[in-house]
């Protein structure tokens, strides 16, 4: 008997477990990020899947290196096993890139992906770089080198097919061709207009011993990352367990590992060098003429960092910021550095202010054109001195104040916001198009490689510390007191007045007979009234008894009924 099945296309929205909140740095997270401030360099890490990453590797070379460090997985690992759920395809990818992000989290790396979509087991390259359309997803690694602009690439898998899945192979392939083609004009020119070719000094094969495969050699490069970081109260090899147990839907919980721990690398194109990863890559702000000060201004302000007084360096902090900004940038590599390490040291002064500011709403949804209740809320937990000037809500309106914060006294602002009619639905932007096999559809470039939307829905809170401006951004959230897990975060969402959820995800008929479905729908709003249609595949044929619906408050179903 022949089956075939009819597939609905839904809009997914997504929640997400938790949302990052505010937090302050502890004084030796202050001082870790002090060192970072010194160091100039970036390093990416490049792979298949959620997953693939070495966590142990990245945790040290973000936190012990104190680079800048990046993981480029290809594909938000859509395809594959679930452990804490029947999610599978774009809902699973959706869940693993929330795992990846925790990850990242947690060992200090910062996260991104190309358009390629997880289609499950690959025999070989060949047949991946079909499916995925090879130009396209090399494209999106050359634009991520261009954005990050790594000193250093390291691959997790050879070109050579060691590496097993047709996946990992071609994560290699693409990385090799996209060491050189970033550094070609001729090579994706429209992306020239948001940013600059780059070409890294070398890539590595992080070579590996598992699986019953060991790629490992003595005449390899050999970095110990099992060390012990006593800013961080733990190493390397117990930040990659936690890191690494944020993989839940793959059941990679992890124990925590303790001592020496050997990675060999081999290098597959670039500069040669004998001891060290960036070997005769110069780190500090000495690498450019035009910001050898700030090298001495930063090291000052380490040496003199009071633990129990950490606002006592808002002034040397604030002298590093102003001479940041008045860096002169026309040089693309110093711009590059400037613009990061300005938000590095904005973060800085915050946390040594005792800074905590947030924006949460009294509801987890809102509808374009609606308004909703939020409080702000600011903090300074010390004796900084901070003046809070005004705060914006969506670029709307401000409420001005002129208020000079005193210490350990928490000040909330309730606001009544309509949203913008034009607000975009809270839709991961890489599923807002129909797709392929093989490839998501993104149209606007700036959105490739990030890991979610940016925000819509953002509060801005305009401070005066120490003599200096600052505009800081925060993010929409809803919270509540969970009986069990305490005070949980969630992302502020944007949806249209009603939302469907459809009984079934997949209907199987095994003959002609028509089959009964069963629609929800839900109001996000009051008083929405609305007819139901659905748009099926070619060939089929849906009718909805009674489509009309008229539902009167907000969070009110009705369920319909379609044949």
């Amino acid at each position: 008997m022949k089956l075939s099945t009819l597939f609905f296309a839904v809009l997914i929205f997504c929640t997400g477990l938790k949302a990052q909140h505010t937090s302050e740095l502890t004084s030796s997270e202050i001082v870790l990020g002090l060192k970072k401030l010194n160091t100039v360099g970036s390093v990416l890490y490049i792979a298949a899947h959620p997953d693939d990453e070495n966590t142990r590797l990245l945790g040290y070379l973000a936190n012990e290196r104190r680079l800048r460090t990046g993981y480029l997985s290809l594909t938000r690992g859509d395809g594959g096993q679930n452990l804490v759920g029947k999610e599978q395809s774009e809902l699973l990818g959706l869940i693993r890139t929330q795992e990846l992000l925790a990850a990242r989290r947690t060992d200090g790396a910062e996260q991104f992906f190309t358009r390629a979509n997880d289609f499950g087991f690959s025999k070989n390259p060949e047949e991946t770089l079909s499916i995925w359309n090879k130009d396209s997803v090399l494209a999106d690694v050359v634009w991520t080198i261009r954005r990050f602009k790594p000193d250093v690439i390291i691959c997790r898998f050879p070109t050579t097919g060691e590496g097993g899945h047709g996946h990992h192979t071609a994560s290699a392939i693409l990385a090799l061709e996209a060491f050189e083609a970033a550094a070609d004009p001729a090579k994706f020119p429209s992306q020239l207009k948001y940013t600059e070719t780059w070409q890294p000094k070398r890539i590595f094969w992080n070579t590996f011993n598992f699986g019953g495969t060991n790629t490992t050699a003595s005449d390899q490069l050999k970095v110990d990352v099992g060390v012990f970081n006593p800013l961080l109260g733990k190493s390397f090899g117990e930040i990659a367990a936690e890191s690494r147990s944020m993989h839940k839907s793959q059941g990679f919980g992890s124990s925590r590992q303790r001592g020496s721990n050997i990675e060999f690398f081999k290098l597959l194109k670039g500069e040669p060098v004998k001891e060290d990863l960036f070997e005769n890559i110069e780190l500090s702000w000495n690498r450019f003429v035009s910001t050898t000060a700030l090298d001495k201004l930063i090291a000052g302000c380490i040496q003199q960092f009071d633990v129990q007084a950490p606002e006592k360096s808002v002034p040397a902090l604030a002298q590093i910021y102003t001479t940041l900004k008045n860096i002169t940038d026309a040089d693309p590599a110093v711009r590059y550095w400037k613009e990061q390490k300005l938000k590095e040291t904005e973060q800085l002064l915050l946390s040594c202010s005792g800074l905590w500011l947030e924006a949460n709403t009294t509801e987890y949804l809102g509808v374009p054109g609606n308004e909703v209740t939020i409080n702000a809320q600011v903090i300074t937990r010390n004796k900084a001195q901070v003046q809070l000037n005004k705060i914006s809500f969506f670029l709307q309106s401000d409420t001005s104040f002129k208020l000079v914060l005193n210490a350990n006294e928490l000040y909330t602002f309730k606001h009544r916001e309509k949203l913008p009619v034009s607000i975009a639905y809270s839709n991961p932007y890489w599923l807002n198009e129909a797709h392929e096999q093989g490839m998501y559809v993104v149209k606007q470039q700036l959105l490739i490689g990030k890991p979610e939307n940016e925000q819509a829905a953002n509060v801005v809170f305009d401070l005066d510390v120490q003599g200096l401006n600052l505009r800081i951004e925060r993010k929409l959230v809803y919270k509540y007191a969970d009986p069990v897990k305490g005070e949980v975060y969630r992302p502020f969402e944007i949806l249209p007045p009603a939302t469907v959820n459809i009984s079934e995800k997949v209907i199987v008929f095994s003959d002609l007979k028509p089959k009964n479905i069963q629609l929800t729908v839900k109001a996000n709003a009051a008083d929405v009234k609305g007819t139901l249609a659905l748009r099926a595949n070619d060939g089929w044929t849906i009718t909805i008894k009674n489509p009309e619906f008229n539902l009167t408050g907000k969070g009110d179903e009705v369920v319909l009924e379609a044949v």
